[in-house]
């Protein structure tokens, strides 16, 4: 199930040393965590220990020095045992870590590229309760006041939010403007003016906080705008490019985690005198499967080394991530069914898996906006 020959050694080794984290971590924690609806803040600890909360930040700036590449097969390794340790990294690593990496100022760089590999999560704050798919319909405003922004508004099914400190904010500085008027804004969380709303309950990825975040009569200083005022807009579109590939990763890894568990289960469970996997339609269903996976993998892994190289991806990750969604919910969907009754309880992961994965054609870009995306790249390359 692994394609060797896609990755190098130093890729091999790193992916190995995260599936050993996993196994060894997130695994006897993982059905605690899902209960409870929370991450473990000793498992929180570890990500960082690890250099996982910031593979691509330089080392200078405390990071691991990596590639994006290397980001990818961090959350699919971690979501083979657990999406919601999964998108907790992918979250901070092709959104956060990418904004201040790509558009925030060398002091901005300097402040906080060390804080968010040492030990400060972040999160990406653009959806509200009436702007999802329609991303820059934005009501949140920042209001110039001179010396500072006041910022006032509300977001909603932000992912780590619970855990975060610093949150990259949009708002609108001119709602005439249109998506022009959208700007990026740092904001810490010890900011008079925040707070959490309702966390919200969810079918999956349970122990991944998501809640609303409330802005009120908020203060930010002038220096914590990213990039230029009214370029909000595209520092989140490109970002969100990025981070499809991530949620594709998760996606990924995802599939795999129900495969392999399903492939084991065949091999053990016995039905009229004999294992399941000696019945020829288990055979196909488990074969179908690695053929999906496969080719979810190298779209994955395509768009991922398409973006490290500097090259337009944006269709490939559009691609990707539509793909690695549709794959890994059949997959999981066949996984439980192999299971049986089994697969319906809550002993056996069948079920966790068929729960986490029905939220990756939902986030980042639901299935019908990536194909939006996949079509009007195929206009333009054929005009």
């Amino acid at each position: 199930m692994h394609a060797l020959t896609h990755l190098t050694e130093d890729e091999i080794l790193f992916r190995n040393e995260i599936a050993k984290f996993a196994d060894r971590a997130i695994l006897p924690k993982r059905e605690m965590m899902d209960r409870n609806a929370c991450l473990d803040s000793e498992l929180i600890r570890e990500c960082f220990e690890l250099g996982l909360m910031g593979i691509e930040i330089p080392e200078e700036s405390s990071g691991s020095g990596s590639s994006f590449f290397l980001s990818c097969l961090a959350i699919e390794e971690i979501s083979k045992v657990d999406a919601s340790v999964g998108v907790f990294v992918d979250v901070q690593n092709t959104l956060v870590n990418n904004v201040f990496l790509n558009w925030s100022s060398q002091k901005q760089k300097n402040v906080w590229l060390p804080k968010l590999a040492e030990n400060t999560i972040g999160a990406f704050c653009l959806t509200e309760a009436d702007s999802g798919s329609d991303a820059f319909a934005l009501k949140t405003q920042a209001e110039d006041k001179g010396d500072h922004w006041l910022l006032n508004g509300k977001k909603i099914f932000i992912t780590n939010a619970k855990e975060a400190s610093v949150f990259i904010v949009f708002a609108t500085i001119n709602t005439e403007a249109g998506y022009k008027g959208i700007t990026a804004f740092i904001v810490e969380k010890s900011t008079p003016g925040f707070s959490l709303g309702k966390s919200e309950d969810k079918l999956g990825i349970r122990a991944s906080s998501t809640c609303e975040v409330i802005f009120e009569d908020l203060k930010i200083p002038k220096e914590n705008v990213i990039g230029e005022p009214g370029k909000g807009y595209k520092i989140a579109i490109e970002t969100l490019n990025e981070g499809r590939i991530g949620i594709a990763s998760q996606m990924l890894g995802l599939a795999q985690g129900a495969f392999l568990g399903a492939f084991r289960y065949a091999g053990e469970r016995s039905q009229f005198g004999k294992p399941l996997n000696q019945f020829q339609g288990i055979q196909f269903d488990l074969a179908r499967m690695a053929a999906d996976i496969e080719a979810a993998r190298l779209l994955v892994y395509n768009a991922a080394r398409l973006k490290d190289s500097g090259l337009p991806f944006a269709k490939e990750a559009a691609i990707a991530k539509f793909s690695s969604s549709r794959i890994a919910e059949e997959v999981a969907s066949l996984s439980l069914e192999i299971y049986g009754g089994y697969g319906f309880i809550k002993e056996f992961p069948a079920e966790k898996f068929y729960r986490d994965v029905k939220i990756g054609k939902l986030y980042e870009g639901t299935s019908n906006l990536q194909l939006q995306t996949i079509f009007k790249s195929l206009t333009k390359e054929h005009l």
